[in-house]
């Protein structure tokens, strides 16, 4: 006769490979069913009965089921066997596997239907959730973690099969979450409440939510009972911090999760708003003396909430916040808009620390013989500042007083740049305020957009209400420099966003293909205020071609010194003296970018560009090699953009974005259509192809403007068009682009007419 554990372990490998079972189903359930229910493994010495387990016994081949329910097992006296918690173990993992398999389409019919068959009767007859329940308490954590995740798959199954849920499992999690204590129980209780959710998010079925209904029913109370005494507790005061500082992580998932079920599938219950209806309670446990790892997860939470992201990684199709409105949504965000500036206008900035150990890869601690790389928690820094640009503009969206928008926007935005002025190396000049965006974000694209497009709300809502007296010179100027000030003029944050990729059409590609980012809406929305303000972005832009000039004036003396200092001593240069030249001017160019405000790329951009430019078009260099190289051969082209693709899948967002361009831009055509593919002339004038000379004199303010910041601009987006418009051309691009398109031929031509009235 085969051991125990052996028919265990022979379960396990056939229904791992999702095998059909060939013994009768009562056999299988007799070996799964858990052994001990409230008594500790390590305790339980009661004899094995003879039905099973013994050698010389029968096998269990037609046991009856009140057999099973009442028979007593001790699984610890034969060596044979395993121990007892191997054994317990191994029931639990095969019973996961078991369930997974049901749930799984990619399972043969028969071999479902048998294990469906098997844990059916095992829920009818061995009261395995209260068993399982009862495995909260075991003081090995192994078993307890298996005991929840089996228990949530089990009770999720029940849910797929509109099976009643077990009444004592339900009267255990509300009494654990209605009479909130700081035990082990309430964190189980909530990772299998948890884990359920996430089976209905990853579930493929129609019916999420109606499942979904039904497993909140009995808890949709109860959740905000636990809430209010959770997060009313005075943190400093407790001895023994670990156990609350892991129900606040569990029940923060909890929260995030419903949270997400009420903009994915629109089910709308009272636990789904608690965070919006006392937004404040979480916002203290910013404030709280807790480990940094945990005011970053409730920042980063309350910054997921804002952008409408939360659970955006367990949703299997992404439903735009646009195509469905929710009013009660919109209301509530705007409520944590509210309750996020009045805490940062309490003092929440100041009181936080982004001083702790930052994030490594692996963990917190630095190995021996290795120093910390001192700096600030950029995470935090991300996150904090975009609660309050997006803060700022869900505000502003629902506020009719110009004047009380420019008071808000100037003291938020001085509080925020006070903020991140001491963590960002080199500081910020008073002349480019707007760099901050680009320079906190620079690590992180999808916050860096989001924070973009959220800046350009805010901008275009304020020009809005200032039309009436934009045609004043004075009022104008006022209004430029506000924004310049308070760091949310769009232009310079574009214009540093393109710094930053080194005006690279092939990143901006990347951005229009992925649906990752916001990156198209904010493009487009951009595009078209340029459009209409083109003379004030001109203007920006020879400002910023004074302030690189003057860099590369400052590098060019550095270079130009060194290397009379290294020839002065050769009558005759050899060319390793000449490499070595090069070297040193390039090590000027480093140490100058560590001195200068500027950034280092943004250093060598600009002696690039004021130096090597010759005669050959006065194209400045690529800035770095791009991952997918747009501007190759035709088959080389197709076959690396159709890798590109294969990837990235058509959503409903890009759809809907382009629906919004298409009738912003105007549905009507003109009688002059507007040709597609990119015209063959020069964007410049044929006189500003005058190469610059070495010697790093000053060019003309003509030749400046014409192969500056703008002209930089235009060459990218001339770029871009190419390559979306042979992309279109193969029907490789992932939405329609005609409208985009006819912005960026727009864009060249006010550039070109601008260019022929100097």
């Amino acid at each position: 006769m085969k051991s125990f554990f052996e028919v265990l372990e022979h379960l396990y490998k056939k229904v791992l490979l999702g095998a059909t079972l060939e013994n009768d189903i009562h056999d299988y359930i007799f070996y799964l069913n858990p052994a001990f229910s409230d008594q500790d493994y390590s305790t339980t010495a009661s004899e094995c009965s003879n039905t099973f387990g013994v050698q010389g016994t029968r096998e269990p081949s037609s046991v009856s089921l009140a057999t099973i329910s009442g028979a007593p097992v001790c699984l610890k006296r034969h060596s044979e066997m395993g121990s007892a918690r191997e054994i317990m173990l191994l029931q639990l993992t095969v019973i996961r596997v078991m369930v997974t398999r049901i749930l799984s389409v990619k399972t043969e019919f028969h071999a479902r239907e048998n294990y469906r068959e098997i844990i059916k009767i095992l829920l009818k007859s061995s009261d395995i959730d209260s068993k399982l329940t009862c495995m909260f308490q075991n003081s090995d954590k192994l078993l307890s973690h298996m005991a929840a995740k089996c228990l949530a798959l089990l009770l999720y199954f029940q849910l797929r099969e509109k099976v009643t849920l077990s009444n004592s499992w339900i009267s255990f999690c509300q009494k654990n979450l209605s009479e909130y204590s700081e035990s082990d129980k309430v964190v189980y209780c909530l990772w299998t409440l948890t884990a359920i959710i996430k089976e209905i998010f990853k579930d493929t079925c129609s019916q999420k939510t109606e499942i979904l209904k039904q497993f909140l029913t009995p808890f949709h109370t109860i959740f905000e009972v636990f809430y209010n005494s959770l997060f009313s507790q005075h943190f400093e005061n407790h001895q023994d911090t670990s156990k609350i500082i892991n129900s606040l992580i569990c029940f923060l998932e909890l929260l995030e999760l419903l949270i997400a079920s009420r903009i994915h599938l629109k089910l709308h219950f009272t636990c789904q708003r608690i965070l919006f209806l006392k937004p404040s309670y979480v916002l203290d446990v910013i404030t709280w003396p807790v480990q940094a790892f945990v005011k970053r997860k409730f920042i980063v939470f309350i910054k997921k909430c804002l952008l409408r992201k939360v659970g955006e990684d367990l949703c299997q199709e992404w439903v735009p916040a646009s195509v469905l409105p929710d009013h009660h949504l919109h209301v509530d965000l705007l409520a944590l808009a509210d309750a996020v500036l009045q805490a940062v206008d309490l003092g929440l900035l100041r009181t936080l620390s982004v001083h702790g150990k930052p994030s490594c890869f692996g963990g917190d601690e630095v190995q021996p013989g290795s120093e910390r790389v001192p700096g600030p928690d950029h995470v935090i820094l991300r996150a904090a500042s975009l609660l309050i640009i997006k803060s700022l503009e869900i505000k502003f969206q629902n506020c009719a007083s110009a004047n009380e928008m420019k008071v808000d926007l100037q003291r938020f935005m001085s509080e925020l740049l006070t903020f991140l002025k001491p963590h960002l190396k080199p500081s910020l000049q008073s002349h480019s305020q707007c760099e901050w965006l680009s320079r906190v974000f620079i690590e992180q694209d999808d916050d860096m957009l989001e924070a973009a497009k959220a800046s350009l709300g805010i901008y275009l809502k304020l020009t809005r209400e200032h039309e009436a007296t934009e045609s004043l010179t004075q009022e104008k100027e006022m209004w430029n420099h506000h924004t310049h000030e308070n760091g949310y003029n769009p232009h310079c944050i574009f214009l540093f966003l393109l710094k930053n990729i080194g005006f690279d059409s092939t990143v901006l590609l990347d951005f229009l293909i992925s649906s990752e980012t916001c990156f198209l809406e904010y493009f487009v929305r951009y595009l078209k205020l340029l459009q209409k303000d083109w003379d004030n972005f001109f203007t920006i832009c020879k400002n910023f071609d004074v302030t690189e000039s003057k860099d590369s004036m400052n590098i060019c003396g550095c270079i130009f010194s060194l290397v009379r200092d290294r020839s002065s001593n050769q009558t005759e240069p050899s060319p390793l003296a000449a490499l070595g030249s090069q070297r040193n001017a390039h090590a000027c160019i480093s140490w100058v970018s560590h001195a200068s405000s500027e950034p280092l790329d943004q250093v060598v951009m600009s002696e690039e560009t004021h130096v090597t430019l010759q005669a050959n078009g006065l194209s400045p260099p690529r800035a770095s090699q791009s991952l997918v190289d747009y501007d190759s051969s035709d088959d080389s082209e197709v076959e690396s953009t159709d890798q590109r693709l294969s990837s990235s899948k058509t959503t409903s967002l890009h759809q809907e974005a382009m629906k919004k361009i298409q009738d912003t831009v105007g549905t009507s055509r003109d009688k002059k259509e507007i040709s597609l593919e990119p015209p063959s002339r020069p964007l410049v004038p044929r006189e500003s192809n005058t190469p610059f000379s070495v010697d790093c004199d000053i060019a003309p303010n003509k030749i400046v403007s014409g192969v500056g910041i703008s002209y930089r601009t235009v060459k990218c987006f001339k770029e871009l068009q190419g390559a979306i418009y042979r992309l279109q051309k193969k029907n490789l691009f992932p939405y329609n682009p005609t409208a985009l398109l006819k912005l960026l031929k727009h864009i060249e031509a006010i550039y070109n007419q601008s260019m022929n009235h100097l």
